[in-house]
């Protein structure tokens, strides 16, 4: 079933990041099979000034949590919609990314520039979602590509685990580190 303009809006809204972590802005296409979206850098991005000055480029970290955010979370969202249909709600997942594999950049993404993401998928089993992603320009340049998974996570249980602390290696490291 291919989602029309108003189920892509909804599926969009459900896309737990937000500003300034958040980088999909619309999605242009949307089955059981792939996702397309799309995202523009603009020159105001908080991470600009910093890398690299005089010199902004898109850190390659934040271009694979772009296609993370299209090709994972957006389409574990609507996949996981397609298997309850007839539920009024769906849970509100927390997607926690699980594998990135194969990552490769071709091309490096400034200030201003509009990219578009495909996700095509490998699998989708429980509640985990494995995709075949690709990050082009609107010429169809490739940027960078990648298999990336991720795992839905009932926020009842993430916030189960959050209200629990940190692991108790970190906790230690985190008590030695508020002495100094």
């Amino acid at each position: 079933m291919e989602a029309d303009r108003i189920l892509r809006g909804r599926i969009l809204e459900m896309v737990p990041q937000r500003h300034p972590f958040r980088f999909i802005e619309e999605i242009l296409e949307l089955d059981e099979e792939h996702v397309v979206g799309v995202y523009r850098f603009r020159s105001d991005e908080y991470f600009y000034p910093g890398h690299f000055p005089g010199l902004p480029i898109t850190p390659g970290v934040i271009l694979i949590e772009t296609m993370a955010q299209t090709g994972v979370v957006a389409f574990g969202l609507y996949l996981n919609l397609l298997r309850r249909e007839g539920e009024k709600k769906i849970e509100d997942p927390v997607t926690l990314f699980t594998l990135m594999e194969k990552v490769e950049f071709s091309g490096v993404v400034c200030p201003g520039e509009f990219v578009r993401v495909t996700g095509r998928k490998v699998y989708f089993r429980g509640n985990q979602l494995k995709v075949n992603c690709i990050m082009t320009r609107p010429d169809g340049e490739e940027v960078c590509s990648g298999i990336l998974a991720g795992k839905g996570v009932p926020l009842e249980k993430f916030m189960e685990q959050k209200e629990r602390g940190p692991a108790p290696i970190l906790a230690g490291r985190v008590k030695e580190e508020t002495r100094l």
